[in-house]
């Protein structure tokens, strides 16, 4: 009776809007108050995950997103994209799932996507002749697309929640992100305007690649500098970051060392630390569910109706959908994951496939009515009814879900480049 009275008073103070953090912290605090446990047990946990390595590389990749977000950057992508892919039909909106791809992965933040971003692609999407509910629908789902590709926050923070090598997840991620642009690539192409198809221009894409070579050539570096052996995650964001400045202050001169590096920090700090103070409340709550033993309870009522692996995966989508739309990502990923893993396990789910499928449901949660938190952002950053936001959206979430159940019932894609 107690813990269904405390739930009751923390969704009224979710309601109210209390701070997500405060309430989960509160939650925890109650709920270990009344079975009379030590807290200390919460303490001992954070500072596992504070000495861990690999969470230095997620403030200096954020950094990094942010000064190229910034920067001249984004123009100068976009331009060596329409280069290299107007002469597609649909390309200029192929372009724009790119480009938001690429700053979605090292921002981690959708918000940051569509709100840098959004200004920049609307006006270039309607000169192309697509029409407005396309456009806000593709911006929309674009902020969260890029969350599969290295070095994204939820990849590297899913690694340590769960114990799995953050690089396994860096290179599980690659096929089935690269399968959700080519579908969304697809619904562009059909949803193109049948007069703007350019002729492919040597000259023209020369000049944009030189333009753009270095952030272009960035992602391959890091995942060169990783996965050849040369750097840990934690020493490539550290690389990452110092390459960044030098490259917007000093050769591109887009930023100022002394009038735009501050305030970057700033802004890209306190991002951080929201999802640190996140991580740190929801671990609170993730022990008691623990100390409990809720997933080995859930196990056994799971059991009772479900018979096997694939009707097991459904149901899992079906949940995750859910707690996509309703919890951020970094909370869903902290208080979520120690639930389902022992579940996935007992019906042969492979940790990597799992951590995609997971990662993949909470991408598209972003995105799903009637509370995904890019339909917000986006009604917000575009002056747009939220309604409106939903009818946009619902054909690219469509076929978002396509993609999910195709990497869900085939494997293959998220362990292809894994060592069994």
């Amino acid at each position: 009776m107690a813990i269904l009275i405390i739930f009751i008073l923390v969704v009224l103070l979710a309601l109210a809007g209390v701070p997500l953090f405060a309430v989960m912290a509160l939650f925890a605090l109650a709920l270990f108050s009344i079975d009379g446990t030590d807290i200390s047990v919460v303490i001992v946990e954070i500072y596992k995950i504070s000495s861990a390595p690999t969470l230095l590389s997620i403030p200096l990749f954020t950094f990094a997103g942010y000064i190229l977000a910034e920067s001249n950057s984004p123009k100068r992508l976009f331009r060596l994209a329409e280069t290299m892919l107007g002469w597609m039909p649909g390309g200029a909106a192929i372009v724009g799932l790119f480009v938001c791809a690429f700053f979605t992965a090292f921002t981690g933040a959708s918000g940051v996507t569509i709100i840098a971003l959004g200004g920049l692609l609307y006006p270039i999407l309607i000169n192309e002749k697509f029409s407005e509910k396309f456009t806000l629908g593709l911006i929309t789902s674009s902020g969260s697309l890029g969350l599969l590709f290295p070095p994204s926050l939820p990849l590297i923070i899913y690694g340590l929640v769960a114990h799995v090598d953050v690089e396994i997840l860096f290179k599980a991620g690659i096929l089935p992100g690269a399968l959700l642009i080519v579908i969304l690539s697809a619904w562009a192409i059909k949803n193109r305007h049948p007069g703007n198809i350019r002729a492919f221009v040597w000259n023209d894409f020369i000049i944009a690649l030189k333009d753009c070579l270095f952030e272009f050539i960035l992602p391959i570096l890091v995942l060169v500098a990783i996965y050849g052996g040369f750097t840990t995650v934690s020493e490539a964001a550290t690389i990452t970051a110092v390459y960044v400045i030098i490259l917007e202050c000093f050769i591109h001169r887009d930023l100022s060392i002394t009038g735009d590096i501050p305030r970057i920090i700033y802004d890209s700090m306190s991002l951080v630390g929201a999802i640190l103070l996140i991580l740190c409340c929801a671990l609170g709550v993730t022990n008691y569910l623990v100390d409990e033993e809720v997933p080995m309870k859930l196990l056994e009522l799971v059991r009772h109706f479900i018979t096997n692996k694939y009707a097991f995966l459904l149901f899992l989508n079906i949940f995750l959908l859910l707690v996509g739309c309703l919890m951020d990502i970094f909370s869903a990923i902290i208080v979520i994951v120690p639930l389902i893993i022992p579940m996935a396990t007992e019906y042969g789910v492979h940790p990597v496939h799992l951590a995609i499928i997971f990662l993949m449901n909470l991408e598209i949660g972003y995105i799903t009515p009637p509370v995904g938190i890019n339909l917000f952002i986006s009604s917000f950053r575009f002056k747009r009814p939220v309604v409106e936001l939903y009818r946009a959206s619902i054909p690219f979430m469509l076929l978002s879900l396509v993609a999910l159940l195709i990497v869900t019932y085939w494997e293959w894609i998220s362990l292809v480049w894994i060592e069994k």
